[in-house]
């Protein structure tokens, strides 16, 4: 029996291994293109750079002048940040609400934010992209209503089910001792939701910090995103550079796994809690 489980245990190594690598494998073939020489890159996308290939940071400051890197990187952070905020704050209280409170109404609004997960976003982005346009919503502070609207659904489903799992009785202390109920929202049940909240804000900062269509669709080239600057690296007739190209994507992919990092121990607790609770 033990040889057995040991076998099984060895199986899964080497399957995740495998799977590792190949998940890996495309970040590393773009780190490694980006130090060699545009040249190069597509006559040999998989060899190593050499003396020959291997042109130092060169890709990093041509991308950075060709895009104006940093100034869409302020343009993907305060988009990013601003909507990962306005979604954790507002869908948590949603949850918590239609939650709490039982009536026809909520239940109603519950099912349509469960139901606005799979509309696909190609059959509402041109209305989308015109609606944004009529009532001032393209600029990065407009975008974030729009996100918001995007990212409520799964989000409040995410919420709801971890708020099922919290006792009402510390709610209703909370109101004995005084507490209305946007003070119990904020000073008792925001702080259970920490792990939930970290776990929605992460997927929701790598959807949005990564996207490129909704942005282009809504604000255009007048303020430009990372992904909107990047592909600006593309010439006239197909010609690109992919050096500062491969160089920039590693730029852009650096803050996402800082982040994710730094808070994935909270991602497995927060989905399990808020899919599986009440």
């Amino acid at each position: 029996m033990e040889a057995k489980r040991k076998i099984a245990n060895n199986v899964v190594f080497v399957v995740l291994f495998i799977l590792s690598v190949a998940f890996l494998a495309p970040i590393f073939i773009v780190l490694m293109n980006s130090f060699k020489g545009r040249f190069f890159i597509s006559e040999a996308p998989f060899a190593l750079p050499n003396s020959q290939t291997f042109v130092g940071l060169k890709n990093y400051t041509i991308g950075l002048a060709k895009t104006g890197f940093l100034q869409a990187f302020g343009y993907s952070l305060f988009i990013t940040v601003g909507s990962v905020a306005v979604i954790v704050l507002f869908t948590s209280m949603t949850a918590w609400y239609i939650t709490r409170v039982k009536s026809r109404y909520t239940s109603i609004i519950y099912y349509l934010l469960v139901f606005s997960m799979i509309v696909p976003f190609q059959m509402v982005m041109y209305t989308m992209a015109k609606m944004a346009n009529v009532l001032k919503l393209d600029s990065p502070a407009g975008l974030l209503v729009i996100y918001l609207g995007f990212g409520a659904g799964l989000s409040t489903f995410m919420f709801s089910g971890f708020i099922k799992g919290i006792p009402l009785e510390i709610e209703e202390a909370a109101t004995i001792d005084g507490c209305n109920p946007i003070q119990t929202f904020f000073l008792v049940v925001f702080p259970i939701l920490k792990p939930v909240a970290i776990t929605v804000a992460i997927l929701n900062a790598m959807w949005i910090w990564n996207d490129y269509l909704l942005p282009l669709l809504v604000i255009g080239n007048k303020y430009k995103t990372i992904p909107i600057a990047i592909q600006y690296l593309q010439g006239g007739y197909g010609s690109r550079d992919m050096g500062a190209m491969m160089a920039m994507l590693i730029l852009a992919i650096v803050p996402v796994v800082v982040f994710y990092m730094a808070c994935q121990k909270y991602i497995v607790k927060g989905v399990v809690a808020g899919a599986v609770k009440g």
